[in-house]
């Protein structure tokens, strides 16, 4: 179980050449952000000044380039950034997270990006206060200052306290966790099926998807997003998660799938905890109410679907559904694929492992 990191989202600025663009009311936002070549081989040229070991000289970089109010999409509260450093790509984030961020405390982590040839770079890490300088200030629910050498920045957190399944999505069953918003752009439902013991991410459909689905495999219900990857089995009603890019979850990307957002400011009391307990009671009295590890530097992870390599691979959650031992009652399981299973050749879901 690997402990999170950071995770690669694009905050790409861009130059357009004047007059290029409609006015605003004219559908300028309505039209795609221009990336070139050009602005890429630029910023690989530009000359390396920033003292990039020193992660206080770093935050003061990050903090002091963001504009003067953020919104925080990822429902961990992560802000995510890139920038490249001496021809080098660096990622990172910028986390308020529920459990320090009123004793005045935030996190920063930043490194080089993870790569096919640079699979495991080194990472750097602080968690920021008073001590260092920095001050976080809760303004209101969900709306923090920090500031630091002179410079200022509000964080609104996302914001989905009023966000409900839809009548009808949940079964009699289950019970909603809370709404998750993935850094790949995309909501979720986190589910937990008390009577199973398992969690489900359901694809929120009450708004539009920011991906397009499409269906590679012929008389399957499965879609897969050609931007994210994200794949979901069509089952009674719902688009449950059922893979991601292998790749990108090797990489650790922003598609490498909802784990690592789960969404801890909706969270009421214990059942956070109570429901992974029940799932895998091998961390009864090893968590706190929000799932991170008594270390503090890992959390449980919720992670129920199939890192794929080629859509093939996810034949196995329609076979288990339509497998005629797997009873009705229990195909809800077919969508889950256990720990032990996960880093093996041809994983299989749990219904399938009896045989």
């Amino acid at each position: 179980m690997r402990a999170r990191t950071f995770i690669l989202i694009a905050l790409i600025a861009f130059a357009a050449p004047t007059g290029a663009w409609p006015q605003a009311g004219a559908g300028a936002d309505a039209l795609p952000r221009l990336h070139t070549n050009e602005q890429d081989i630029a910023e690989a040229m530009r000359p390396a000044a920033l003292a990039i070991d020193d992660p206080l000289a770093v935050f003061a970089y990050v903090l002091g380039r963001l504009p003067e109010r953020v919104h925080v999409y990822p429902t961990e509260n992560y802000y995510y950034f890139r920038f490249v450093h001496g021809g080098v790509p660096y990622s990172g984030n910028i986390r308020l997270a529920a459990d320090s961020r009123d004793r005045g405390e935030v996190n920063f982590a930043y490194g080089e990006e993870p790569s096919d040839w640079n699979m495991a770079p080194d990472d750097r890490y602080a968690a920021l206060g008073p001590s260092q300088g920095v001050t976080v200030e809760k303004v209101e629910p969900l709306l923090y200052r920090v500031s630091f050498r002179g410079k200022s920045v509000l964080f609104a957190l996302n914001d989905l306290s009023q966000v409900k399944p839809p009548a009808g999505l949940l079964r009699a069953d289950e019970r909603l966790i809370g709404p998750v918003f993935d850094e790949a752009g995309v909501r979720f439902f986190l589910v937990f099926n008390a009577r199973l013991k398992v969690f489900h991410y359901i694809l929120d459909e009450t708004v539009p998807v920011a991906d397009r689905l499409f269906e590679p495999l012929a008389s399957v219900p499965i879609k897969i997003g050609r931007r994210t990857g994200f794949a979901f089995y069509r089952y009674d009603g719902r688009e449950i998660l059922i893979g991601v890019d292998e790749r990108q979850s090797f990489l650790n990307t922003a598609y490498d799938g909802p784990f690592d957002q789960l969404p801890e400011n909706f969270i009421a009391g214990e059942e956070l905890r109570e429901a992974i307990e029940a799932a895998d009671p091998r961390a009864r009295g090893k968590i706190d109410r929000l799932g991170h590890y008594a270390d503090g530097k890992s959390r449980y992870l919720i992670h129920p679907y199939l890192p794929y390599a080629a859509p093939k691979d996810l034949l196995v959650f329609h076979r288990c559904v339509t497998a005629r031992h797997v009873r009705a009652a229990e195909r809800a399981r077919c969508f889950v694929i256990a720990d032990t299973q996960g880093q093996r050749r041809n994983p299989v879901p749990l219904p399938l492992l009896r045989r």
